[in-house]
């Protein structure tokens, strides 16, 4: 998709609708002012019209931020589709060095719980349901409320540039992930419901 060896794939694993608040990782990459810094859109647009991501293009090149717009060769599975290789978002996760999810409003956020399987840090806006359900449990990103603070980009340098200060988080929010959202949490918790339906 273009990036270099040394570059920073900085991810971002959604759609493009503008309630996902794409905006907002192009100004963080603005702000972090390196070139190594790409930012790699997976999901394809045209849910809502391609307008918005015409808007992010133009915002992109006006701020001197590299955006790959890779949803024409990411889907669900992979597969070949004619001569073109199609890769499934979990061959992106394992390339990424950070992750951004600056969504304005999400169901649930199920990109989030993956970001946390693949031990990756990101970047959150607390948007209504995390700021309900996820961000309480403890979980350690870096949370915007809607706009990118100085702080937020020195939190991203250093996860970037020296990539184990960032294990102690991801490695902390993997075991919380565990804990709170494994398969293994489901059953112990589906299982008692399904005893009491059995018996009634």
């Amino acid at each position: 998709i273009g990036l270099a060896e040394d570059d920073w794939l900085i991810l971002q694993p959604t759609r493009v609708i503008p309630r996902k608040g794409i905006e907002l990782s192009i100004e963080l990459l603005h702000q972090l002012g390196d070139s190594r810094a790409k930012l790699v859109i997976t999901h394809k647009a045209g849910d809502e019209g391609m307008d918005y991501l015409h808007e992010l293009e133009a915002l992109a090149k006006a701020k001197n931020v590299a955006l790959i717009y890779a949803g024409e060769a990411v889907d669900d599975q992979r597969r070949m589709a004619g001569n073109q290789k199609i890769y499934s978002l979990w061959d992106a996760y394992p390339h990424a060095n950070l992750v951004t999810y600056p969504s304005f409003i999400e169901g649930f956020g199920n990109a989030l719980i993956e970001t946390v399987y693949f031990k990756l840090p990101a970047v959150v806006n607390r948007y209504p349901v995390y700021a309900a359900d996820i961000g309480p449990l403890g979980f350690q990103f870096a949370e915007i409320d809607g706009v990118i603070t100085p702080e937020t980009v020195e939190t991203v340098r250093g996860w970037l540039e020296r990539p184990e200060t960032a294990v102690p988080a991801t490695t902390h929010n993997y075991k919380l992930g565990q804990h709170h959202f494994s398969y293994q949490t489901l059953a112990k918790l589906l299982t008692p419901l399904f005893k009491q339906t059995s018996t009634a």
